[in-house]
């Protein structure tokens, strides 16, 4: 397989179905690619199902049915990429490695005949910023998420100004929204 051996430190898992995936794998996978034909659940149908599994897992879907709607879908349902099938093997060798470089994946916006536009990268968000915008989306004060994880409010402010900054919002229900877009909260 071309991700084991063009990709160091890797430990890949094969499952021919959702449901064996989710009782197969027992750590927190760092990324999932997942194709749209499987048996039982499709691939855009069960991105909600791993997420809930694991939240912060990157999702790229890999495909051959690659028409807008299906991309579209596939991003509304929290994937980080999608990745055609007809790419090389190197474009999708680097879907992954951007996946596992934990860089957070673009907010996109679709044109008017479905295509993705241009998108506008997030910058890396740390797994401290991760846990702080969780806390946001269950809409607790920055008092709150300072108490819960015995920091200051003002760090915690910190935290929440670097979070608007790398995804590009002003406000923490934009962010909040943009998080659940993307499938980085629930």
């Amino acid at each position: 397989m071309v991700i084991d051996s063009d990709i160091k430190d890797v430990q890949v898992f094969e499952a021919g179905a959702i449901i064996e995936a989710l009782h197969k794998i027992a750590a927190t996978p760092d990324v999932i690619l997942l194709d749209i034909h499987m048996p039982g659940l499709n691939g855009v149908e069960s991105i909600k199902l791993l997420k809930r599994k694991w939240p912060l897992v990157h999702v790229l879907m890999l495909s051959s049915q690659d028409d807008p709607e299906t991309v579209r879908l596939a991003h509304e349902r929290g994937a980080a990429d999608f990745v055609s099938k007809s790419n090389t093997a190197k474009t999708i060798v680097d879907a992954v490695n951007v996946a596992l470089s934990r860089q957070t994946p673009a907010m996109l916006e679709y044109t008017s005949n479905g295509y993705p536009a241009q998108p506008r990268l997030l910058q890396h968000l740390t797994p401290r910023q991760l846990e702080v915008l969780d806390m946001l989306g269950r809409g607790l004060s920055n008092k709150i998420i300072a108490r819960q994880l015995d920091l200051s409010e003002n760090t915690i402010r910190v935290h929440v100004q670097a979070i608007f900054e790398s995804m590009r919002v002003s406000s923490r229900s934009e962010a909040v929204f943009a998080a659940r877009r993307l499938g980085l909260i629930s």
